[in-house]
């Protein structure tokens, strides 16, 4: 007989409930095989953990998806198209605020497409849960791995500095086909966002100003993706959009941040050239670049020059800004522009 185990249930449960409404316990006994006494028990665990929702007498009971929700699907990746399992396994299944389903839904696609035309695995596995207070989207796929992908197209080996670039924006390795868009909106949507990818890990924290921070990384092969949400959150897909065009209309994407604190990594010092031309890197596909100075307790001269005069004068229609530097750092920063 098959024994019945609680965590594997959670992973289909809601979907079955929707379809098997009416014999949920007659689909559960086909799936599973297992005696109906071992299902009627399961479910009643579900129903009491807040998995299942019941109703109706004993004898025929009807049951609904719970105030816990999962779908967890496996796909093969050749062909296929990332607007259907949205459409067909996951939307159906879930209860959301609408502009948070609105975000969901871009984030869902994003990230399963770019398992789909970046990652060069065969497989990914998409896993959607929603509890009382949050939505958690989770997205792995078996490929070579976001930065090694980023390494053989741009020569960035180090995992940081490709973070680095991520961190930008509109950074793909497919520019044909690609604008870099994707990973950048999508982590930006959420309140918690974690990126992994062959041994090394990132993440983003909405409530932390200082952006990405190095993360524990998962022992597997891939990337990748988890993201929450928050349920009552006021955000929205509109506003995110917006707050990274100047004009504030969401169309363009021509405003930046570069965090220092990924270049500096822990402890570190901003002094040479090289370094701030890492900073300047590709900005010229932005208006705005806003250099981030959290954390960062000094820079050298040659850091300032190369990135404030130098690439400054060079480039008069990238404007550059500092924010959160500290007394010293502004002074340095005025005294390279003046040359």
């Amino acid at each position: 007989m098959a024994r019945l185990d609680f965590d594997h249930f959670t992973q289909w449960i809601t979907a079955a409930a929707r379809e098997h409404s009416h014999d949920l316990a007659d689909h559960v006994i086909e799936r599973t095989g297992a005696s109906r006494r071992a299902v009627r028990a399961m479910l009643k665990r579900l129903s009491e953990t807040g998995w299942l929702h019941r109703e109706g007498p004993v004898s025929r009971p009807v049951y609904s998806p719970g105030s816990l929700r999962q779908v967890v699907r496996n796909y093969p990746l050749h062909g296929l198209q990332e607007d259907l399992p949205w459409q067909r396994d996951y939307a159906p299944h879930f209860t959301l605020p609408p502009h948070v389903a609105r975000m969901v839904q871009h984030a869902f696609t994003e990230l399963l497409n770019n398992a789909i035309d970046h990652s060069g695995g065969t497989s990914a596995r998409v896993s959607l849960r929603q509890t009382p207070t949050h939505v958690q989207l989770l997205v792995s796929d078996d490929g070579c791995g976001v930065f090694d992908r980023i390494a053989g197209t741009y020569d960035i080996a180090d995992p940081g500095l490709a973070m680095l670039e991520l961190s930008k924006g509109r950074l793909t390795t497919a520019p044909q086909a690609h604008t870099g868009r994707g990973l950048f909106f999508s982590s930006q949507l959420a309140d918690v966002f974690d990126l992994h990818a062959n041994g090394s890990a990132y993440q983003r924290r909405a409530w932390d100003t200082s952006g990405w921070r190095p993360g524990k990384a998962l022992p597997r092969q891939g990337t990748s993706i988890y993201l929450a949400i928050a349920l009552d959150t006021t955000r929205t897909l509109e506003q995110v959009l917006q707050a990274w065009s100047i004009a504030g209309d969401g169309i363009a994407f021509d405003r930046t941040v570069i965090s220092l604190r990924l270049l500096a990594g822990a402890g570190g010092m901003l002094d040479s050239r090289a370094q701030a031309r890492r900073v300047t890197t590709r900005l010229e596909r932005f208006k705005r670049a806003e250099i981030d100075f959290d954390g960062i307790s000094d820079i050298g001269h040659a850091f300032a020059d190369e990135l404030f005069r130098v690439y400054g004068a060079n480039h008069p229609q990238v404007e550059l800004v500092s924010i959160n530097a500290n007394a010293r750092i502004r002074a340095l920063i005025e005294s390279a522009k003046a040359g």
